[in-house]
Order: structure tokens, then sequence, then C-alpha cells
């Protein structure tokens, strides 16, 4: 299967994960007096419509390169990542918002069932961080990884939410806000997680050259291509799923200016075949 569409299907499994939940978050906060819960269930809510941008941002940075785009438009997806930043942050001041408000408002003591359901949600939000995360870091993309953390995020929220509705369930009358004060505390955590997931993307748009293991990898294979006696400068600028390189080569200098292409066009073609993430390759030739 190809990287685009692996990544959408990955998304769309974060949609249907997301959907679900959020029903039975709010059936069970609704029915087991849990304003946690239900703070839990805006987040999974928020989630769904944040997933649908990753999907729309991953079909459109997998369009091939044309005219007015010579390095394809993977650059969409960075620019996704800060809209699924800005949903966190808008579903983290919304559950804050929310816990206030209950906090002032005198309400009974959540069902202890809830706790169950609670568990569920944590397991199953574990595992889909773990299962996204992997594919991300497989495809190398920001937009995932983000979608990633939304889950653990979540994670976050309801462990939060288990623990306040247990202090409460513990504590008894008087302790009913614990779990309003736990979901309180949660956002914190969604905000914090918001930095780790904006900083990656902020530098994929600025080019930071940070890719020191790949371009290691890269100046290996060059050394491996008949001609090269050594590489000079290697800049690389990631866009989406792909990695565009700049690269300088050392070749005999007494070589023609044909002789110096041809390995040029040799060591392009090896470097893309060796490490399939490159996009865009440019040699450039160095006399040693």
């Amino acid at each position: 299967m190809s990287s685009p569409n692996l990544a959408i299907r990955t998304v769309i499994f974060s949609m249907l994960g997301n959907a679900a939940l959020a029903v039975i978050k709010f059936l069970g906060g609704i029915f087991g007096n849990s304003y946690a819960l239900i703070a839990d269930g805006i987040e999974s809510t928020v989630d769904i419509f944040s997933s649908f941008l990753v999907l729309l941002g991953l079909r459109y940075a997998a369009r091939p390169a044309d005219e007015n785009h010579p390095y394809g438009h993977g650059k969409a997806e960075p620019l996704i990542t800060f809209a699924v930043v800005v949903f966190l942050v808008l579903s983290a001041f919304t559950i804050a918002w929310q816990s206030i408000q209950n906090i002032q408002t005198p309400h009974a003591l959540p069902e202890s069932w809830t706790l169950w359901v609670l568990a569920g949600i944590i397991l199953w939000k574990e595992i889909s961080f773990q299962v996204v995360l992997r594919r991300s870091k497989k495809l190398g993309s920001s937009s995932l990884k983000a979608e990633a953390w939304h889950h653990r995020s979540d994670a976050i929220t309801s462990v939060a939410a288990f623990i306040g509705i247990s202090i409460a369930l513990f504590g008894g009358e008087g302790f009913e806000v614990a779990d309003d004060y736990a979901a309180l505390l949660a956002c914190g955590f969604i905000l914090y997680n918001c930095y780790g997931i904006f900083r990656p993307a902020l530098s994929e748009v600025m080019d930071e050259n940070n890719h020191e293991d790949l371009v290691e990898e890269i100046r290996q294979v060059a050394l491996s291509v008949p001609g090269v006696s050594d590489t000079e400068k290697c800049f690389i600028r990631k866009a989406g799923m792909k990695y565009h390189v700049d690269l300088h080569a050392h070749v005999d200098g007494k070589l023609t200016v044909r002789q110096g292409h041809d390995i040029a066009h040799e060591l392009k073609d090896t470097l893309r075949r060796e490490i399939p993430q490159l996009g865009h390759v440019l040699i450039h030739i160095e006399p040693a």
C-alpha cells in the first residue's frame, strides 16, 4: 500500500473511533452524572472535525508536482497540523470553561459504573495513539503525528476524569466537583501537548536542517556510487512525507563535463532508490 493511502486509512480509523467514543462519552456523562465525561465527549467531537481536516490535508499533500508546485504539495501537511493544534487549544479552553461552570453548580455524585466506561476508553485511546504514532513515524507525517497526540490528549483527559470520579465516589458528599477539577487539570496537559505538536510542524515550514541521521545515511549511500570520492554540503527540506535534498559531491576534477553529469545522475538515482522517502534531489558536482 502506498504511503498516502496508508495515511488516509489511518485517519479514517481515527475518525470512526472518535465518533463512536463521542457517543459513548455523552451517554455515559448524561446518565452517569459525570461532567468530566461530558467534557471528554466534547473533545472527541472536536477530534472528529480535526481528523476531517487532516484527511483533506493528506489528500491535497499527496498531489504530484505540477508547474506551479515543482516540489509537490507536501507543505500542506504542516499547515493542517497548525489547524489541528488550534482545534486542540479550543477544545482545552472549552473543557476548562465547562469545568469552571460545573464547579459553581451543585450536582449529584457520578455513578460508579462510569469508571468502567472510562477504563475502556483509556485502553482504546492508548491503543489508537500507539497505532497512529507508529504509522506517523513510518511515513514521516507531521499531521499524522498530530493526530496521534490527539488520541494521547484524549486518553489523558479520560485518566483525569477517572481519577476525579474515583475521588468523588470515595469522598462522598462534598466531593462531587472532584471530576470537574480533574477535567480542568487535564486541560493543562492538552495545552502542553499542543506545543509538542506545533514545534516540529513549524520546523518543517521554516526548512530547519535538523535531519542529522538522514544526512549521514545520504552520505554513506553517496560514497557507494562509483566516481564519488566524498560529499560536502547536504541540505534537507521536509515537505509532507518527502525529503528534498541538495547535495554537493566530489569527483575527479579531470573528468569531462559529460562524465561528471553521468555520475550526478547515477548518484541521484541511487539515492532515490536506496532511500524511498527522498523526493527532489539536486546534485552539485565539485572537483576533488
